[in-house]
């Protein structure tokens, strides 16, 4: 009994250690309540999002071309990759890269109890603070997208805001199913409007082989497409100066 008790008060006391770090950076408040799929600006301006769950194939050729591009990106890891790739992580963060959560196993979150979907993100949190060493972005990506407004809520009492997306290169497909860097290109530059938040994705499917990320291969022609049409990448840590 006494074991049980303690078990308990240790995963209190880390919740409660997860939210008052989390409130120190919590989002405004008119990021919460709802799902952010497009920045409220008429500017043309693009954000710059990665999901990472596979593996870190890719990711090198990422951060170069962000880099020899001055370009600002936010990933968006989940705790498993925190832990099976801190060198990954910790190279983001290195590199200047927020980091954002998107749970620590990727469940479809509309399928899970609010007890459940509580843990993934804390659990996640605790992975990634691990492997960056950073202070993560209060920003919570939802696995496949699957945003519920019970969901919302939940990840809002933790401190994050719901960051989605305007468009996918759907460059994660790979060649196995169908996809090219040709069409994640066109894809990303069609989805183009101003405040636009593109998804990306590093790492390589066990189908498509241990060397195939598309959306790597994709980011220069992306980047230079969007600056030829005006646009200009922002940071998403802009959103908390607001």
């Amino acid at each position: 009994m006494n074991r049980i008790r303690t078990a308990t008060g240790t995963a209190a006391a880390a919740v409660l250690v997860l939210l008052a770090l989390l409130a120190a950076a919590s989002p405004p408040a008119t990021l919460m309540g709802t799902e952010i799929r497009r920045l409220p600006t008429a500017e043309r301006v693009l954000a710059l999002t990665f999901n990472a769950a596979w593996n870190e194939t890719g990711l090198d050729t990422v951060l170069a071309v962000l880099r020899d591009r001055d370009a600002p990106a936010t990933f968006f890891p989940t705790g498993e990759f925190a832990d099976r790739h801190p060198r990954a992580v910790r190279a983001i963060a290195a590199a200047g890269h927020g980091l954002g959560n998107h749970s620590y196993s990727h469940p479809d979150f509309s399928t899970l109890d609010a007890d459940r979907a509580r843990a993934e993100v804390h659990r996640a949190d605790t992975a990634i603070r691990r492997a960056s060493g950073a202070e993560p972005l209060p920003f919570f990506r939802f696995p496949y997208s699957a945003t519920t407004p019970e969901g919302i809520a939940t990840v809002n009492r933790l401190g994050y805001a719901d960051l989605e997306f305007t468009a996918d290169t759907n460059g994660y497909l790979g060649p196995t199913h169908g996809m090219t860097a040709d069409r994640a290109v066109e894809r990303a530059l069609a989805a183009l409007t101003p405040g636009a938040v593109l998804q990306l994705h590093v790492g390589a499917s066990e189908e498509d082989g241990p060397d195939t990320c598309l959306d790597a291969e994709a980011l220069p022609r992306i980047l230079d497409g969007a600056r030829a049409r005006g646009y200009r990448v922002i940071d998403l840590r802009t959103l908390l100066d607001r």
